[in-house]
């Protein structure tokens, strides 16, 4: 069986959650005998064939790129050639040019969508989109939601509910890198005492600002690992709240972040607003065996984190709150322990990748049928 996924950027351009989500689909799916390929966009105007861990990744230059979603003309005639050997074509929503192309293209094949999120921030330029996007759901085979709380509150995949399945996200512990113990000597040295862990892009909706505020007046340890548009503006929210004890990393290497999530007491997840659909870091943490703070979003985050069981899910946007679990987690050792152990035991009862990449298996077959 070959599977072309379709997505408006993947590695190793970009590390995102979706990139990620994608990558583990591939490698998952590559154990069951699918035979996966990739089509996305790159600014690399050289390298448009490359391999990424054994799997072929066809690239296409951007043209254009408009509120995030990326255009390229070419990309069409590629995608029209690719989509014509595959025997499903798998989209990653939202993306508005894959609906584009999907139509102008004439796909017949039996197509799938993971409906990764709903558009949350462009709400004026989704008006003019909604009638192409509801044209495409309308069209595609099947839709992917991926956790029940996102389909019970997305008003899009309400319209949707007769064709929409629940296959949640998976990881697989084996593409991650063991922590060398150069590392971990490293930051044990760095970060003596028992520190909070964010990992990910610094965007708006990563609620960074209320992780400072909850930090304010108190000697709790948080470590920033990652980088991205709101990088200086906390950074200097940090400075006038004179935030010593907190520390930006920016990106560095999958070893280092293995190294930290390792030893790192918690996880802190403060993602404020519904653009967080998911949450793969939060994902990672179970893998690791780390108990969770998350915010109540009415996303995926809290079928991850479930509440006074793996973690603590505090109420969106509120600092005294978020500061009052990590300061609960940290008083109570035991507690933290029992329930990071009770995250590893959630994550492989639901969330590895070879799960996932069964479900999708199952779900191809019934396609091509």
């Amino acid at each position: 069986m070959k599977v072309l996924h379709f997505y408006r950027t993947y590695y190793p351009d970009s590390f995102g959650g979706v990139e990620q989500v994608i990558r583990q689909m591939v490698a998952g799916s590559a154990r069951l005998g699918i035979d996966a390929e990739i089509l996305t966009l790159t600014r690399d105007k050289q390298n448009l064939e490359i391999e990424y861990e054994g799997r072929p990744v066809h690239r296409a230059p951007l043209d254009l790129e408009i509120a995030s979603a990326g255009f390229s003309w070419s990309a069409l005639t590629r995608f029209k050639q690719l989509a014509a050997k595959a025997d499903v074509i798998h989209y990653h929503f939202p993306w508005p040019f894959m609906d584009i192309a999907h139509f102008a293209c004439g796909i017949q094949k039996p197509s799938v969508v993971t409906y990764h999120s709903d558009i949350v921030r462009q709400k004026y330029l989704l008006k003019l989109y909604q009638p192409l996007q509801n044209k495409f759901l309308n069209r595609v085979d099947r839709i992917v939601a991926t956790s029940p709380n996102y389909l019970a509150t997305s008003p899009t995949l309400a319209k949707y509910r007769d064709k929409t399945e629940i296959i949640t996200y998976g990881l697989d512990r084996s593409i991650y890198p063991q922590a060398a113990d150069e590392d971990l000597r490293k930051w044990r040295a760095r970060f003596p005492q028992p520190f909070f862990l964010f990992v990910g892009m610094l965007r708006y909706y990563k609620g960074l600002h209320v992780l400072l505020e909850a930090a304010a007046g108190t000697q709790i340890p948080i470590v920033i690992l990652g980088d991205g548009p709101v990088e200086q503006e906390l950074k200097r929210q940090a400075q006038a709240l004179n935030l010593q004890h907190v520390h930006f990393l920016g990106a560095l290497p999958e070893t280092d972040k293995v190294a930290l999530l390792s030893l790192c007491y918690a996880l802190a997840f403060p993602s404020h607003l519904r653009s967080e659909a998911f949450g793969i870091t939060l994902l990672e943490a179970a893998m690791f065996g780390k108990p969770m703070i998350s915010c109540e979003i009415g996303t995926g985050t809290s079928y991850v984190n479930l509440d006074q069981y793996t973690g603590i899910v505090a109420p969106a946007n509120d600092a005294l709150a978020f500061r009052a679990a990590m300061q609960d987690l940290l008083a109570s050792p035991e507690k933290a322990a029992r329930m990071g152990q009770n995250a590893t035991a959630r994550y492989e009862e639901l969330f590895t990748a070879e799960r996932m990449a069964a479900r999708y298996q199952n779900l191809y077959q019934q396609l091509i049928k």
